[in-house]
């Protein structure tokens, strides 16, 4: 569990018209600053919250009813992005999951569907979740619409991804995916993070801590797909 509060931050609502992360982000000295530009994005694409905004036109027919399978290597150092590609606007989509061998792998679909129950408990839906990388190393995301903001680095040759945030340092894995890309980390940092931004819901946190020891080698997190402005 991370040890820092997390500081909620009161965010403006920028207008869409402004494409590429260096506009989204305006002309900012540090990572405080940044927060109106980035999290009004977020917020005026994911309609607030309330399942409006551009969210069809985000995520149009990715999205399917059911589970998707990654049908790439989703093996964490395997199938992975460079920096470039990282940056920009991400949908939350659905469950996302990696592992750490090959032999794991197979477990995809179990994986998604107990961790999408979770989800569902927990209120994590595309209406509300998505991220945003910008060049300078900084990211906001909204999580169930919390905000969650600071800086990050990236190795593109094995995929981790360190999110450096007000509740802590977050551990994390970046691999590609059927939909664009999948956040993933090992199930109790994802309660950890979730129990720091107070979302809660019946056993779902202890349902996600245990989903470790069910399937050791395997990381949890959320499949995303990439906003392009059109």
């Amino acid at each position: 569990m991370f040890r820092k509060s997390i500081i909620f931050t009161t965010v403006l609502v920028l207008s869409l018209s402004m494409t590429g992360c260096g506009s989204l982000l305006g002309n900012t000295s540090n990572n405080n600053s940044n927060a109106g530009g980035m999290f009004g994005v977020l917020s005026s694409i994911l309609g607030g919250g309330s399942g409006g905004g551009l969210l069809g036109n985000v995520l149009g027919s990715v999205i399917s009813n059911g589970m998707g399978l990654g049908f790439v290597d989703n093996v964490v150092g395997h199938s992975t992005i460079d920096k470039a590609a990282l940056e920009g606007i991400w949908i939350y989509a659905e469950p996302g999951c990696a592992f750490t061998s090959q032999s794991l792998a197979g477990s995809e679909l179990a994986v998604k569907q107990k961790l999408s129950s979770a989800f569902n408990t927990l209120g994590i839906k595309s209406e509300n979740t998505g991220f945003v990388f910008d060049q300078k190393g900084n990211f906001e995301a909204l999580i169930k619409g919390l905000p969650l903001k600071g800086t990050y680095t990236f190795d593109p040759n094995s995929g981790k991804l360190n999110l450096n945030s007000s509740i802590g340092t977050i551990p994390a894995y970046v691999t590609a995916s059927s939909k664009g890309l999948a956040i993933t980390l090992e199930s109790k940092n994802l309660a950890g993070l979730l129990q720091s931004l107070k979302i809660s819901g019946g056993n779902a946190l202890s349902a996600i801590n245990n989903l470790g020891n069910s399937y050791n080698g395997a990381r949890f997190g959320f499949d995303l797909v990439k906003y392009n402005k059109k």
